[in-house]
């Protein structure tokens, strides 16, 4: 099977598989445009919030908006470069149609592209690709989570001296309360990488990475993310200690850390 048929996954009383095989689809066709892009070279422009998008962005958007609505046209939509539709069905689709737009026109291959399926206000679904390095990771609510053909889990790893630390937006840490303590934080870990959003998150949930803390987030960057992690073992927390997509920030770690995160980031 390819990277945009991973198996078909259940939960106790709903089925989302053909939720995601249309998600699957319509990154995997979005994944094809954004790597000729990127091949051809694209130069970025400044958004109003100072983020960087390129045309790869907005066409990929477009693309994966028509395929959603086509497929199921009650649901509403919710993407980073402006795609809006109010919901008749109760349900969203949250897109981002190239996470790590700087790592794109940089010609790295750790940005990646998010749709999540929220229902009367939760996650339940989420595809996440990273077309340049070949993977596709998908999950479900109480259906486990998958990379390509192949189920996920998190590490089993215990020790924070074994353990891979992701920090993402370090120049966003500095007026956050536990700033002064990152660096003398971070020496008790294995090693320590800053690969971008959705890599460093995917590299969690892959059994790759043992945490990653996301100080600055908006629910396109964090939908699809969290219930892929949460469904291959993960702990998502905010730092106020919720669990949102709308929280602006997150840590995600393995079982055994999640006391460890909670008490670095303090009261």
């Amino acid at each position: 099977m390819h990277p945009g048929a991973a198996p078909p996954v259940r939960m106790g009383r709903m089925v989302w598989e053909k939720e995601l095989e249309v998600a699957r689809a319509a990154v995997t066709q979005a994944g094809e445009i954004a790597l000729r892009y990127q091949a051809l070279g694209v130069e970025a422009e400044t958004k109003a919030d100072e983020s960087p998008v390129t045309v790869a962005d907005r066409e990929c958007e477009k693309l994966i908006s028509r395929i959603l609505l086509e497929a199921f046209p009650d649901d509403g939509l919710l993407g980073e470069e402006g795609a809006r539709k109010e919901s008749r069905s109760g349900r969203r689709w949250i897109i981002d149609p190239v996470d790590g737009t700087r790592d794109f026109v940089r010609g790295s291959d750790t940005w990646g592209m998010l749709i999540a399926l929220e229902a009367d206000g939760e996650v339940v679904a989420g595809v996440c690709h990273q077309p340049a390095q070949k993977e596709l990771y998908s999950a479900s609510r109480d259906a486990g989570a998958f990379r390509n053909d192949n189920r996920v889990r998190v590490s089993e790893i215990t020790s924070p001296s074994q353990s891979v630390l992701c920090v993402n937006g370090i120049n966003d840490i500095a007026d956050l309360p536990f700033a002064g303590r990152l660096l003398e934080f971070t020496e008790q870990f294995w090693a320590v990488r800053s690969m971008g959003g959705c890599q460093d998150a995917m590299m969690v949930a892959g059994g790759r990475a043992e945490a990653w803390i996301e100080p600055s987030a908006k629910p396109w960057d964090l939908a699809p993310l969290k219930v892929i992690a949460e469904e291959a073992g993960a702990r998502f927390f905010n730092f106020d200690g919720g669990s949102s997509i709308y929280g602006g920030n997150c840590i995600l770690c393995v079982p055994a850390l999640e006391e460890l995160m909670r008490r670095f980031l303090g009261p």
